[in-house]
């Protein structure tokens, strides 16, 4: 499970309407049937419209300056293990959001009235899709991108020698692109990955949008606070602040896998990531730790991850640093690519 908490910003200033993020997550529906549509949804509804999601997020920003994030953006990312484990994906995933959601709440060391914040405290629309596209910033299409540079000039070199700009063989030149394609690191349906490509296999997620205030529009709860928990006085009243994103992330762990019936292996785990951040010996010792079957599918699910699993010891006095070192250097390429963690 990868989640990410993150604003929606437009240079020094945030977005003052939640419009063109709407019309973005819009995107997959082009072209689908009425029955294969995703709708926004929230804890009470499942067919939003975009009109209504837009309304009430841009209608729910008061006394917020442009420097102040109006909207939060939370993006929640199943492994491909969990999403496996679901039968019916768009249902489930609706469930476990609202599940989700809930947690989201109890994260905030916040009170409305002299009460802890509650689900209808907060005005949030969601929207699963199952899609998937490369990006530039993935490191399959930078680690690809010699070879279409070297494709990009060459398709030029054949335009050119049919205008006549250039003295060349077509032939040879198309010999040498199909080269370079069969060449390029990384390759997805016997064609190199480039930006823009679909991603294969399940790549359904979720993305929820969630408003700034409060469902009263009074009270500002963000979700990207620097503070986990504390008080401050304001106006001679002590007030709570805070969001606990360490404890939105476990509870996040724990709603799905109690939801689902989902036996989480210790490599998935938020602990594990913990673990392996904070003190890479622990992690690797936990590691070689686990019991017998735990320890083969954890094995099995870093190698699927990229990890070079040939080279981790099989015990614990074989842990030397330089061993660690190197990987560590395997466990943060799999954490990174949302493969594990959270």
């Amino acid at each position: 499970m990868y989640i990410s908490i993150t604003p929606q910003s437009l240079g020094a200033n945030f977005s003052q309407s939640v419009s063109d993020f709407v019309d973005y997550l819009e995107k997959e529906n082009q072209g689908s049937d009425r029955e294969t549509l995703e709708h926004f949804f929230n804890q009470h509804g499942d067919e939003i419209s975009n009109k209504e999601v837009i309304a009430s997020i841009d209608g729910n920003t008061a006394k917020l300056k442009k420097k102040e994030p109006k909207f939060y953006s939370i993006t929640v990312n199943p492994s491909k293990y969990e999403l496996k484990h679901l039968k019916d994906k768009s249902d489930n995933l609706r469930r476990y959001t609202r599940e989700l959601m809930k947690d989201y709440v109890t994260s905030f060391n916040r009170e409305i009235n002299g009460k802890p914040i509650g689900i209808n405290d907060i005005i949030y629309f969601a929207k699963i899709e199952h899609q998937r596209t490369f990006k530039g910033t993935d490191r399959q299409v930078r680690e690809n991108q010699p070879f279409a540079s070297k494709i990009l000039k060459l398709k030029k070199d054949i335009r050119k020698i049919d205008r006549g700009e250039l003295i060349g063989n077509i032939d040879q030149i198309q010999n040498r692109i199909l080269k370079l394609e069969q060449e390029a690191p990384h390759q997805q349906g016997g064609k190199h990955i480039v930006q823009g490509m679909k991603k294969e296999g399940d790549q359904s997620h979720i993305h929820i949008i969630v408003s700034r205030k409060d469902a009263s529009n009074s009270v500002s709860l963000s979700p990207g606070s620097k503070y986990k928990a504390s008080e401050v006085l304001m106006n001679g009243k002590l007030v709570k602040r805070g969001f606990d994103r360490d404890a939105f992330y476990v509870k996040a762990e724990i709603t799905f896998d109690k939801t689902f019936g989902y036996k989480r292996n210790y490599v998935e785990s938020y602990q594990s990531k913990k673990d392996f951040i904070k003190n890479p010996k622990l992690y690797f010792s936990v590691l070689l730790g686990l019991p017998k079957n735990e320890k083969t599918m954890a094995f099995k699910l870093l190698g699927q991850s990229g990890v070079p699993v040939i080279n981790i010891p099989t015990n614990k006095v074989q842990l030397a640093i330089k061993t660690i070192r190197k990987l560590k250097q395997g466990v943060d390429v799999a954490i990174k690519s949302s493969s594990i963690g959270i």
